[in-house]
């Protein structure tokens, strides 16, 4: 998917354009900046995104996603073929599903709305692909702010669950009641 742009076409109410790009070398400070704040770390400790040769990569089962706003970088999505992905990190999972990961970069821009625009446009993305029957999510156990969050997108908890160090829920959106929700 080389080069391609995906435009959040606001409603009549709305002024602000987000639009998603591809993530390239050159995000490599803006992502390792964002990676570096305490609401990222808060949601995410225990990762090392190893963004100099990840940025470097283009694997089939991934998509690096750069979210901005009129023009300005505020987030940041990652989107996996879980099954393919080759850390094995979801284990053993049945093929069709897609798994995200979401940010918002900078503080200020928490709780204004972006985050939500930007996972409808992920979803979209992962159901545009007609085999995609569901997406997971999995934030932390404690992080009860992103669970409220997907549940309101529709997600349904799932289980808890132990990756490497951190306790998560893990949510599941299926295109069933994703589409219900259009």
């Amino acid at each position: 998917m080389s080069g391609w742009y995906f435009c959040y076409q606001p409603n009549t109410t709305e002024t602000l354009e987000i639009k998603l790009r591809q993530a390239t070398p050159n995000d490599l400070t803006l992502l390792e900046h964002w990676d570096s704040q305490p609401h990222t770390i808060a949601s995410d400790p225990n990762d090392d995104w190893r963004w100099e040769s990840e940025l470097q990569r283009k694997p089939e089962w991934r998509e690096l996603i750069i979210a901005e706003l009129d023009g300005t970088p505020i987030g940041f999505m990652q989107i996996i073929d879980p099954a393919k992905e080759d850390s094995r990190y979801w284990g053993n999972v049945p093929d069709n599903l897609r798994a995200i990961d979401i940010w918002i970069g900078e503080q200020h821009n928490l709780g204004r709305g972006y985050g939500t625009k930007m996972m409808k446009m992920a979803l979209d993305l992962c159901f545009a692909k007609k085999d995609v029957i569901a997406v997971i999510v999995d934030p932390l156990e404690s992080n009860t702010r992103a669970h409220k969050f997907y549940e309101r997108l529709g997600f349904k908890f799932v289980e808890r669950r132990q990756f490497g160090e951190d306790r998560c829920f893990v949510y599941e959106l299926r295109r069933g009641i994703w589409e219900t929700k259009q």
